[in-house]
């Protein structure tokens, strides 16, 4: 039987498990999905909007992986700290596969960005997605009027957006109660989503876009003279790639019928990039100050030398993600990634058999949820080349007994079935759908487990957002 630990319960974690146990060359392997949270999923659970019930439906597909015969969930376990190092997993599996994602964002690099009212978009998706490592103190929106969001993403568009939504449309979601109650409380009347190059440059896709178009009570906001800017946004016949030939077809309806009148507006902004943050005398945010830019006919944008000031009491950076050093693996800090062949973690030149990563850490931020597929295909088939090599190393035993032993808690799939059960109760206590709990000490009180904690808000007391009930 060969043994592998998959360590990460996303898309890429759960696609490397399935297509573990599904071929047929080897028989009788055995997964272990290791996670440092007690719930799985990943990014689906914690980085699709609420609101985006469609693309959350995959954890159905996600699920039903996991509770395969042949695959063990083993949340609440932190690989690379000092209770569970990558050499010692090594040691209880006869393989590792890391699909630990890309969790750091990339900064502006302007001043003024350490400016009270700046955050990073990740910090904003993880607050209304109920992350537990989320700020404790959340985001106060009643004194925000203007907020601009930095970057032409899908989660720039997903951060604008939920920006803009009124209660009733989010009330229906599993959107934790404190950040319903504070979006529902939001001064904000006017989202400004700006890019640094142009609209046929875009990076989100057509159905993200289209849909700010379709929110009740607000208004798409632009400026045809700015989108004139872009060559191949000026030109129809200009040769674009499908996404980004539709996303300007949008654009151009948009700009041909003006902006209604509406509560609240979005306005899409282009060719210009920020260079510093305002703030005031009390080191809040008031602005972003930005240059115009112009395509430099090599697909890049130079600035122009003019400047605009946009009111702001809320900045949200989302200009990308870089992956994270673990302790104990090889890091490429230029890519961000762990150096690989097909797959094979590469130390000092060399494959290193028996470690393996998919997913974002070995390939970087790119692509959407259907791209961790293939990615972990590959790395599988590498891992299985190996494996007759793998498994003549007779292992300790049970690795949940090693993990236990070092003073861990895990959480097994029982204790995430009590943490969604107690969702689902607190969702008909507050009146509304399944309600996400946002905290450590509520996800492991949930569990059933009183074990260590990981990160802020572990237990030894309620936290400040632990739901009652």
């Amino acid at each position: 039987m060969l043994r592998v630990a998959v360590v990460g319960s996303g898309p890429s974690g759960v696609y490397a498990a399935q297509a573990l146990v599904a071929q047929r060359e080897v028989p009788g392997v055995r997964v272990d999905v290791l996670d440092r949270l007690p719930c799985p999923y990943g990014l689906v659970r914690y980085g699709v909007a609420p609101d985006h019930e469609k693309i959350k439906s995959l954890q159905g597909n996600l699920r039903g992986v996991l509770e395969d015969d042949r695959i063990r969930f083993i949340g609440h376990v932190e690989v690379g700290g000092p209770q569970c190092t990558t050499a010692r997993l090594r040691e209880l599996y006869h393989a590792v596969v890391y699909c630990v994602g890309a969790a750091r964002d990339r900064t502006l690099g302007i001043p003024g960005e350490e400016l009270a009212g700046v955050h990073s978009a990740t910090s904003f998706v993880s607050w209304y997605s109920a992350h537990p490592d989320a700020e404790e103190a959340g985001f106060d929106l009643t004194g925000v009027r203007s907020a601009v969001v930095v970057g032409a993403g899908n989660v720039a568009v997903d951060v604008t957006r939920m920006l803009a939504r009124g209660e009733a449309d989010l009330a229906p979601t599993d959107m934790p109660h404190a950040a319903l109650r504070a979006l529902a409380g939001s001064g904000v009347r006017r989202v400004h989503m700006v890019a640094r190059r142009g609209p046929s440059q875009g990076k989100f896709t057509t159905k993200e876009l289209r849909e700010l178009g379709t929110l009740p009570g607000v208004a798409v906001e632009l400026d045809p003279a700015e989108l004139a800017l872009d060559p191949a946004y000026a030109d129809p016949a200009a040769p674009l790639p499908a996404v980004n030939r539709r996303n300007v077809e949008v654009l151009r309806g948009w700009a041909g019928q003006g902006a209604p009148e509406a509560d609240r507006r979005i306005v899409l902004r282009f060719f210009l990039r920020p260079v510093e943050v305002l703030g005031d005398a009390a080191g809040r945010v008031v602005g972003v100050r930005f240059e115009r830019t112009a395509p430099d006919g090599r697909g890049g944008v130079s600035g122009t030398g003019t400047y605009e000031d946009v009111e702001a009491q809320l900045v949200l950076r989302s200009v990308g993600y870089r992956g994270v050093p673990l302790p104990g693996l090889p890091f490429d800090p230029a890519t961000g990634t762990v150096p690989h062949a097909a797959g094979r973690v590469v130390r000092d030149g060399r494959a290193s058999v028996g470690e393996y990563v998919a997913g974002w850490i070995k390939r970087g931020p790119t692509g959407v949820i259907g791209t961790n597929r293939p990615c972990a295909k590959e790395t599988v088939s590498s891992l299985l080349q190996d494996a007759a090599l793998l498994a003549r190393r007779e292992l300790p035993g049970d690795p949940l007994d090693a993990l236990r032993a070092a003073g861990l808690d895990p959480v097994l799939w029982p204790g995430w079935l009590a943490i969604e059960s107690a969702e689902a109760d607190l969702g008909r206590t507050l009146g509304r759908h399944t309600v996400k709990i946002p905290d450590w000490p509520g996800l492991l009180t949930a569990a059933g487990t009183a074990g260590p904690g990981t990160g802020r808000g572990a237990p030894g007391g309620p936290g400040p957002d632990t739901p009652a009930g």
